[in-house]
């Protein structure tokens, strides 16, 4: 893989840590990132090297989401299947898909299928197969509807 796509996958699995902690313990914006910059991003933790994120491309994920997060919630409400809400998908899951939504609306340097299963790969890293199917799902319908 090379460097800046490593560096892109480590900034999307941290973007989706960082949002899940926002959304438990709405942790101020500039303490969440300062967080991140400084302990977790390329960090050693418990034993576990983590790779180093691309700084720019985290932070914008995440800013981004937490600025468009209505737009974003209402995106994917529609894309769920009858009778879900958004309040019952995992709060992880839910930030998977927040963050791959506001990629796909955003980021239109990053290509529709890039974006789709690198967030795809994101949710393997919490998630089974069949979780992990359900966000390719559901960005795929985000897609469609916004590019």
């Amino acid at each position: 893989m090379k460097a800046t796509a490593q560096a892109r996958a480590a900034a999307r699995l941290a973007a989706v840590q960082a949002l899940y902690q926002l959304d438990m313990e709405d942790t101020p914006m500039a303490s969440l990132l300062d967080e991140f910059h400084r302990h977790r991003l390329g960090a050693e933790i418990e034993g576990d090297q983590y790779a180093e994120a691309e700084v720019a491309f985290f932070d914008d994920v995440v800013k981004g989401v937490a600025a468009r997060r209505d737009e974003i919630d209402d995106l994917l409400s529609a894309k769920l299947a009858e009778g879900w809400r958004i309040e019952r998908l995992d709060k992880t899951m839910l930030q998977v898909l927040r963050a791959g939504t506001y990629e796909l609306l955003a980021r239109t340097d990053v290509p529709t299928g890039s974006a789709i299963s690198e967030y795809v790969d994101v949710a393997h890293a919490f998630f089974e197969p069949r979780e992990a199917k359900f966000v390719n799902g559901v960005l795929d319908a985000v897609a469609k509807a916004v590019r």
